[in-house]
């Protein structure tokens, strides 16, 4: 057996280096692309990025997910808008004060900014690619057209809260239908009292850092998307409502300075996990996925209304991405801290005139008591 000598990259056959790129992730895809003219002649090929997709997010193996893809610009540019997670860089430190009506209260003109009226943004332009992971293991995959139970002329939607429950809606997905579990043998810790776990949290630090969540939302009028979540856990609860209950919220930032007054508006989704079974031994640990949501929410605390929140939606997509996540997390904290600071002036601002009204009411009810002494 003789082993040839390689002068060049040139010398080598194409076969081959596309067979090591179709083994590598998008990222290191993309980095080969700028190697040389040969990885970027292979790196173009729609089926290498393709694959990439199906590994990091398996609802894209769907065919009408595909579909969707392709008439959107293809896997490579679904891949290219997906996998940069969006980033606000600067969020404004304002004061409950620095307007004077709550955003509920103003005018369509004066929320919007310069929006026009006539700009059409349908609730059926939206498309909800979801995948949630354990570890490396794949346990949740759903796609939801269209905004469930929406129209922008349906007086319900507009007014109330956003919020879209993957869980309580039928889709065209039938994956997943039933539960949805994690147990011992998916690599969870066992558990073998919940008064224990309280102490050591350990399940719940298994959680935190083992669960992945992508919330795609693709446009199909505009065929741009981009991804909602954080990849990672932000925050979360434990033992709450009850003490079976574990709670982890992902999201992002979206800069909305022409559409909110506070310029800023996070998209929240949350997962709700429910111990379900326990044993002494804790070999038979196991955990439901009992709530898989998304709403908006707003610097004091609120809720987005329905109708505002498709022009958040499409802003979102054309907002700036990084692939760093230390980025997005400190956009995320950065957030809640200036959101806290807000909330907490709101009560000062109320308990001052809580107290007003009251030493108001004793004035009156002594200046009373003396006039008819």
């Amino acid at each position: 057996m003789t082993v040839a000598s390689i002068t060049s990259m040139d010398s080598l056959n194409s076969d081959v280096f596309y067979d090591i790129l179709r083994r590598v992730d998008g990222a290191t895809l993309a980095s080969a692309a700028c190697a040389c003219a040969a990885f970027k002649a292979i790196s173009n090929e729609e089926k290498l990025w393709e694959d990439v997709c199906y590994s990091m997010w398996p609802s894209t193996k769907r065919d009408d997910v595909k579909t969707l893809i392709s008439s959107t610009g293809g896997f490579k540019k679904f891949y290219a808008d997906c996998f940069p997670l969006i980033v606000n860089k600067t969020v404004p430190e304002f004061g409950w004060g620095d307007y004077s009506e709550y955003p509920e209260e103003w005018t369509e003109a004066e929320y919007y900014g310069d929006y026009d009226e006539l700009e059409s943004v349908s609730p059926s332009d939206f498309v909800s690619i979801v995948d949630i992971k354990y570890k490396e293991k794949t346990i949740c995959s759903k796609v939801l057209w269209g905004i469930p139970n929406a129209s922008v002329q349906n007086g319900w939607f507009s007014d109330c809260p956003f919020r879209v429950d993957l869980f309580s809606y039928a889709s065209r997905d039938e994956d997943h239908a039933g539960e949805v579990t994690l147990s011992v043998s998916d690599g969870l810790p066992p558990v073998t009292s919940l008064e224990r776990e309280r102490k050591d949290g350990k399940l719940w630090q298994e959680l935190h850092n083992g669960i992945r969540v992508s919330w795609i939302m693709v446009n199909l009028k505009v065929k741009q998307a981009a991804n909602l979540s954080s990849w990672y856990a932000v925050d979360g609860q434990r033992h709450w409502p009850t003490s079976e209950d574990y709670v982890l919220h992902f999201g992002s930032v979206v800069p909305v300075k022409d559409i909110s007054p506070c310029h800023v508006v996070k998209c929240i989704i949350t997962l709700r996990f429910q111990v379900t079974d326990i044993e002494g031994s804790g070999t038979h640990t196991t955990l439901n996925l009992t709530e898989i949501c998304m709403k908006l929410g707003n610097m004091e605390g609120g809720h987005v209304n329905g109708r505002n929140s498709l022009f958040v939606l499409k802003e979102a997509l054309s907002c700036d991405r990084s692939k760093d996540y230390g980025l997005v997390l400190e956009s995320c904290r950065l957030y809640s801290k200036v959101q806290s600071e807000i909330i907490e002036e709101k009560i000062r601002y109320e308990n001052m005139v809580e107290r007003l009204y009251i030493l108001g009411g004793i004035t009156a009810f002594v200046s009373l008591c003396c006039y008819f002494l």
